[in-house]
């Protein structure tokens, strides 16, 4: 190994620095070392796994991956793997790398493919540029309907109005959909600033919460020492509204409906920014969790794209709007079902305001 040169980060400092969860394993799959992005994703401080054996930290499953990892020429990479960390189920991606100098030694690393993972601008879906222009076109028209509907019920009988104010309710909702569609195609993101985060919180349940669901329980377990986020606050309160509503509806079924709502200080978080041409460090993350019923593992990949919903009368724009704000403030959004817990986790994390 070529010497390092002077003032350069050293080898520990190197390994301190990945996003990506990083364990180093002895002959016997023993935990020796761990970096910070490993305490972050599993939830456990390298404190306590250094000494003790993988299989009792991480549950692998019955694919035997554990046993292919016992081999000593282990070198392997697996993509969308589920893994069980206490009541915890986690999604990720995972290599193992046999260390040549040290026989039987490998470096296992892990990243979650919910949100552990760096992405690029362009890796997510464009702006709705076409149904944005198309929703402006059909706008006029819908405002001529509804001033005929309002003309119309002034000149019929009582039996009839209801039918005119029929008409008048649905150009109303449709434009309201048409209202979402051009937000979606809108490409100049809103300015953002520092703000207090547990303020739009409260904001957000103070809008949901007024009413609706009052049976439903809304746990609050919030960080008070977190800095202010760079967001904008019209934009971060929309965010959680939608979330904490879904969240809601969602557990409303269920026996004892619980809706939580955590914020905590993780590191290792980035997200590659194109138009900015730097990463973004993504240290704020807000959690929404409800014990419903869980998405429809079918859409589970797709709930964020634009009318794709899990609701029957659903339209399909509410989490694709999410998407957009939070990308918008160069946050990122993830989804995550632990089956074990009974748990489903909306995952928003956000730049910290300088």
């Amino acid at each position: 190994m070529k010497h390092l040169l002077e003032g350069a980060p050293s080898a520990e400092a190197q390994i301190t620095g990945l996003i990506f969860a990083l364990l180093l394993l002895d002959a016997d799959l023993v935990v020796q070392d761990a970096n910070p992005a490993a305490e972050d994703l599993l939830g456990v401080s390298s404190r306590r796994m250094i000494g003790q054996p993988l299989g009792q930290i991480i549950d692998f499953g019955p694919e035997g991956l554990l046993d292919r990892l016992a081999q000593t020429d282990a070198q392997l990479t697996a993509r969308g793997v589920a893994i069980h960390v206490g009541e915890r189920e986690l999604r990720v991606n995972l290599t193992v790398s046999e260390i040549a100098t040290h026989p039987g030694w490998c470096v296992l690393t892990l990243s979650d493919t919910g949100h552990g993972e760096r992405m690029a601008d362009d890796e997510r879906p464009a702006p709705l540029r076409g149904p944005a222009i198309l929703a402006h076109e059909i706008k006029n028209p819908l405002a001529a309907i509804r001033g005929a509907a309002q003309l119309l019920a002034k000149k019929v009988g009582e039996n009839e109005r209801p039918m005119t104010a029929l008409i008048a309710d649905e150009v109303d909702r449709i434009a309201q959909l048409i209202d979402r569609m051009q937000r979606l195609g809108r490409e100049q993101p809103e300015p953002v600033a520092p703000l207090n985060l547990h303020s739009a919180i409260h904001r957000a349940c103070d809008t949901v919460f007024a009413v609706g669901e009052a049976k439903v329980t809304l746990r609050e377990e919030f960080d008070p020492s977190l800095p202010p986020v760079l967001a904008n606050e019209g934009a971060l309160v929309q965010v959680l509204v939608n979330l904490i509503a879904n969240a809601r509806d969602a557990c409303s079924g269920a026996a004892e409906p619980e809706v939580t709502i955590r914020t905590r200080f993780v590191s290792g978080m980035v997200l590659n920014v194109i138009r900015l041409g730097r990463p973004v460090k993504l240290p704020i993350e807000i959690q929404v969790s409800d014990n419903g019923p869980g998405i429809d593992p079918g859409l589970a990949d797709y709930i964020f794209e634009p009318f794709v919903s899990s609701k029957a009368n659903g339209q399909g724009l509410g989490l694709a709007l999410v998407r957009k704000l939070v990308k918008d403030m160069d946050g990122r959004i993830s989804h995550e079902r632990d089956e074990r817990a009974g748990l489903t986790h909306f995952r928003v994390h956000l730049p910290m305001a300088r």
